[in-house]
């Protein structure tokens, strides 16, 4: 019997890393929105502060276009493969207490992530939906891949009913708004000034969002987010997420995903045209729903093809993004709402339109390729990477290079 310990840095998938990398930027860029202005504006972009026009309205289409459910997916899919490399097959009895625990501890820091720092926190759903991932880490590809397909597709036909308010009578549209919840203008407008009031008003506002959010995501997107898991990592044990698929597999995505973006990107500009109309827009918002997977894998499939081509020096930065995506995930949110929460930093809550926020996200984009190959120099593993697998495996554990070394020569 061996005592379970983190694996070394030198044993890690780049493939993993790298795309991991790739899902926690790309996350912040649909994330921003919601950091930068209330909840409801995030869901209807029209009733936002600032005119869907010119620029912001290119904005707009671009992140819905380019990264709306895209990475989020992509996120999904990854935790599920770390289920399995953390855990090992189900009836290792060394390495399932230590995933517990760490699904123990995911949950925990989700709720104070989401309770006190933002409440578009995902770590919660992902330690509720993990606990019963577990139980399928075994499994054949064929079936995973079986049942997290039928798990997708469920929650895509249940969002895609939403659409068929298109086929209401005209004059029953008021009343279906109403029902629905949808925003007006003037609650987005007093939501910013509330937030805006100070810390303890933006962290009750914050409370509030989140007790909302959670039940919505674990109600409306638990089953999705499983099906997802338990898709990632099928396509791990089939070769597909290692790279080891072979290189016209991944042509094949590319061009898939390069026509989903396509379709998106049309249906999506027709959102605009039509100024958001309602309903009209539901029916154009399908085309994200049903083929972002798509582009999820396409996204993958380019990252693949560059390990292949030998570009592993050159996408190290986005590596090292990915080796320590849990402090990025968590700093992003720090980083964010001390730009724009009231009484915590520059209280910029609902001032700032979509293309200045967008480059706001550049600037943390860029920060984070640079301090993650900077602190990888020294250390094995991210700071907070290092608190929740000391948690993890009930133990200190080495955070440096050196103290790593020391313990894998042992």
């Amino acid at each position: 019997m061996t005592t379970p310990a983190p694996v070394r840095p030198e044993d890690r998938l780049v493939s993993l890393d790298l795309a991991r990398g790739l899902a926690v930027l790309g996350i912040l860029a649909v994330n921003a929105a919601a950091f930068s202005m209330p909840f409801e504006a995030y869901m209807a972009p029209e009733m936002g502060p600032f005119p869907m026009e010119g620029a912001s309205a290119q904005a707009w289409w671009a992140v819905a276009t380019f990264f709306e459910q895209k990475f989020v997916t992509l996120f999904s899919m990854l935790f599920g493969v770390s289920i399995f490399l953390v855990g090992g097959e189900r009836r290792d009895v060394e390495k399932s207490p230590v995933l517990r625990r760490r699904l123990f501890w995911l949950l925990a820091i989700g709720i104070l992530h989401g309770a006190v720092i933002w409440y578009g926190d995902i770590l919660t759903l992902y330690a509720l939906m993990g606990f019963l991932m577990l139980l399928m880490r075994s499994w054949k590809p064929r079936g995973l891949l079986i049942l997290g397909v039928v798990l997708v597709l469920l929650n895509m036909v249940l969002e895609s009913a939403q659409a068929s308010v298109a086929l209401a009578p005209p004059e029953q549209l008021d009343q279906i708004r109403a029902q629905m919840g949808l925003p007006t203008q003037e609650a987005i407008l007093a939501a910013i000034e509330r937030n805006r009031e100070g810390f303890q008003a933006s962290l009750m506002q914050n409370l509030q969002n989140w007790g909302m959010l959670a039940a919505i995501q674990l109600i409306g997107y638990g089953a999705k987010t499983l099906g997802l898991m338990m898709i990632g990592l099928a396509l791990f044990k089939l070769g597909f997420l290692k790279g080891r698929a072979p290189a016209w597999v991944y042509v094949l995505f590319v061009a898939i995903g390069a026509g989903a973006l396509y379709v998106i990107g049309t249906e999506t500009a027709k959102i605009l045209a039509i100024d958001f109309a309602f309903p009209q827009a539901y029916v154009h918002k399908l085309a994200n729903v049903w083929l972002a997977p798509l582009a999820t894998l396409g996204y993958v499939s380019v990252l693949m093809l560059a390990l292949k081509l030998g570009l592993k020096g050159l996408l190290f930065p986005l590596t090292a993004a990915g080796r320590m995506a849990f402090t990025n995930y968590l700093t992003q949110s720090l980083i964010m709402t001390a730009i724009f929460y009231g009484g915590r930093g520059l209280e910029l809550y609902g001032q700032l339109d979509r293309p200045e926020v967008l480059q706001i996200v550049a600037g943390v984009w860029l920060a984070q390729l640079i301090w993650s190959p900077l602190w990888l120099s020294v250390f094995s593993m991210g700071p907070l990477e290092w608190i929740w697998r000391c948690l993890s495996y009930g133990r200190m554990v080495p955070i440096t290079k050196a103290g790593a070394a020391r313990v894998a020569a042992a």
